[in-house]
């Protein structure tokens, strides 16, 4: 038996980050990905301040930021309903692929089985 504190760490979750220019906008798409159980849990950040450059000039811009927990075998319909329910004309949509705890990874698939 090993005595490293990664040894439960091997099971693989996704994360999903969008942002959103307000706060509303990003509680109706969070809950929208718990309830039809895409998302085991939806994170809100925020407000932050996002510097970008857009069509030529420099924005500044007060957002909200989503951190999607997800399984791995819903990550096409996390993706897909974040590009159906965003107002951006550009969303940020960026996954990152993790490892977790094998009860958490479980407890994530085991909420984003059974759509609604």
């Amino acid at each position: 038996m090993s005595d490293s504190p990664h040894v439960d760490i091997e099971s693989e979750v996704v994360l999903v980050l969008s942002t959103f220019s307000d706060l509303a906008t990003a509680e109706t798409c969070a809950k929208h990905l718990v309830e039809h159980r895409i998302a085991a849990c939806v994170q809100i950040d925020g407000p932050i301040r996002s510097v970008y450059q857009w069509k030529g000039d420099i924005q500044t811009d007060e957002e909200f930021r989503l951190l999607v927990k997800t399984s791995p075998e819903s990550l096409d319909e996390c993706v897909t309903a974040l590009k159906q329910h965003h107002p951006y004309e550009l969303p940020e949509i960026v996954v990152l692929h993790a490892h977790a705890s094998a009860a958490y990874a479980s407890w994530v698939t085991e909420q984003t089985s059974g759509r609604k």
